[in-house]
């Protein structure tokens, strides 16, 4: 099934010659007095209208290795779409429309699109802001009717012929996928065909999924690799673009009316869910994986998935765009071996690296490391900044040299991705990850870990989380605090409280400084990680 595969799309023909009866992708739309009514296309018939994409976009004037900007949202046609562009040959180009404005007219300004598929609403942006817009030639928008731009659907069911299947050459591209910014200035991050059919088949290989699993996917894009495998993408009723606001008691009715075997996204989506199931004393049989990323995952959301999936676990793998995935961990492995640990501030367990994946731990740097025998590799406890090596491991970021120099070593022909966290490898071979490398503390002498300082304050029941920060003025450790209850005010109780927690570990006793804040700002993406440049602004300003 994979050997063979050169475009990651044969995948698709692959399910319709094999199983073509079979559903590929199944949406939601809401009855009117409650509940979902569902419409669902098989592979055989994905398969048909890739092709027929694929004739239209041709006719359209769309090439292989042409740029082409999707904005669409998530619905029957959304991988279809994406599919017909690598049969085509085309690259298609993934940006958050969520990320900061500014960030989001430099990325596509940057990456110099060809073409444009989008919604209504972004055709509409294009018109105020020509010259973000400029190099694209081609504008199709996903109306049926329009006067300014051409249809992807018009006349769509006459495209009729055989389509040849690209072949990609080896240093062709098949996608550029921007990271969100979360961290920093967003990337894109090149991605060809052959990292695309990897991941489907490391995906398929550790969660042992097959064509009868039926996916929820909570990421748009993670139900590519499901559709990949031959399951079912079961579309949730949910927006995209705001997984922290969806509506858990939507979530449960798309799981149980669809029998969802297998569900994933960012924690944000699953804590809702998860909040509801206990609260309406609901269990969930037919799950087998709950999987979360995005951000570290809490025991206590553990815990409360083990009271509600009758016969399935949580998984946190871990990863970047640049290389994934890298970990795996479950939620029973966790709460059984590693919860105490982690509560006392040893970071947080991701598992042991997936086969044909190397991690190694080096001494920590902000310089270019330009190739592996400049490294020093450190042992087993000791933390560090972590690397990574397999054949997910992406090449380069487009049109950013500096930026890949510093985030690539090379090994020969191997090239090793500097994950921008530090964590370390315990004895028995798991990656525990302590941080960002740009959040680590340093003070005069010593280095505070975020996570792993986080976790003991996390267990205070006024706590919903907390966000290491460094006050540079003072060359001080402050902890900003977001309570259950959204007071901004640390009480002096609390704060005795918090004085005694700190001063009750080796590593929490240099923080001296506590703040409270009402909501952190998080990422766009995942509505789950900390924006802690954001937030150290925000708080060192208004103190």
């Amino acid at each position: 099934m994979f050997d063979k595969c050169k475009n990651v799309s044969e995948l698709i023909q692959y399910h319709a010659t094999k199983r073509p009866d079979n559903v590929a992708i199944t949406a939601p739309r809401k009855k009117l007095f409650g509940g979902f009514k569902y419409k669902s296309i098989t592979f055989l018939e994905a398969n048909k209208k890739i092709d027929q994409f694929v004739l239209k976009l041709q006719a359209l004037g769309v090439k292989p290795q042409d740029r082409v900007l999707i904005f669409v949202k998530p619905n029957l046609d959304f991988n279809l779409i994406v599919f017909a562009l690598f049969r085509l040959g085309a690259i298609a180009i993934f940006i958050d429309p969520g990320m900061k404005r500014e960030y989001f007219f430099k990325c596509i300004k940057e990456v110099k699109p060809d073409a444009l598929i989008g919604i209504s609403k972004v055709h509409l942006l294009r018109l105020f802001y020509q010259d973000i817009f400029s190099t694209i030639k081609i504008f199709i928008t996903m109306s049926h009717l329009s006067v300014l731009n051409k249809s992807l659907y018009h006349g769509l069911k006459k495209q009729l012929g055989k389509v040849n299947i690209y072949q990609p050459k080896t240093t062709e591209l098949a996608a550029i996928l921007y990271t969100s910014g979360g961290t920093g200035k967003p990337k894109g991050v090149e991605y060809g065909h052959d990292i695309f059919i990897n991941q489907t088949r490391m995906l398929k290989t550790e969660f042992s999924l097959n064509s009868f699993d039926i996916d929820i996917p909570g990421f748009p894009l993670f139900s590519l690799f499901t559709m990949a495998i031959g399951m079912n993408s079961a579309i949730p009723f949910m927006d995209a673009a705001k997984p922290a606001e969806c509506k858990p008691e939507f979530l449960y009715q798309n799981i149980q009316d669809n029998q969802a075997t297998f569900i994933a996204g960012s924690p944000a989506i699953w804590e809702r869910l998860a909040d509801y199931c206990l609260k309406n004393k609901l269990k969930i049989q037919s799950v087998k994986s709950v999987v979360m990323f995005g951000a570290p995952v809490t025991l206590s959301l553990h815990r409360k998935f083990a009271q509600i999936l009758t016969q399935g676990t949580t998984y946190t793998p871990y990863g970047a765009t640049e290389c994934l995935p890298v970990t795996n961990v479950s939620g029973k492995f966790i709460l059984s071996n590693a919860a105490q640990e982690i509560q006392n501030g040893k970071g947080v367990c991701v598992g042991p690296a997936l086969e044909g994946v190397k991690v190694k731990i080096i001494k920590q740097s902000q310089d270019i490391i330009k190739k592996m025998s400049d490294v020093e590799e450190l042992g087993a406890e000791e933390i560090g900044e972590i690397i990574v090596n397999s054949l997910n491991v992406t090449k380069a970021y487009f049109e950013q040299e500096e930026a890949t120099q510093k985030a690539k070593i090379y090994d020969g022909q191997k090239v090793w991705h500097r994950m921008g966290d530090v964590g370390y490898l315990d004895k028995n071979g798991n990656l525990w990850f302590c941080g960002r490398l740009k959040h680590v503390v340093e003070l005069k002498n010593t280095k505070l870990y975020p996570i792993q300082v986080e976790n003991i304050f996390n267990q205070h029941p006024k706590i919903k989380r907390s966000a290491l920060i460094k006050n540079e003025k003072e060359q001080t450790a402050a902890l900003v605090i977001e309570r259950n209850d959204k007071k901004e005010e640390i009480e002096s109780m609390f704060l005795m409280d918090l004085k005694n927690i700190a001063q009750g570990h080796e590593h929490t006793k240099f923080v001296t400084e506590f703040y409270a804040r009402k909501n952190f700002p998080v990422d766009t993406r995942h509505n789950i990680k900390i924006d802690r440049t954001r937030l150290q602004k925000d708080v060192m300003e208004n103190k």
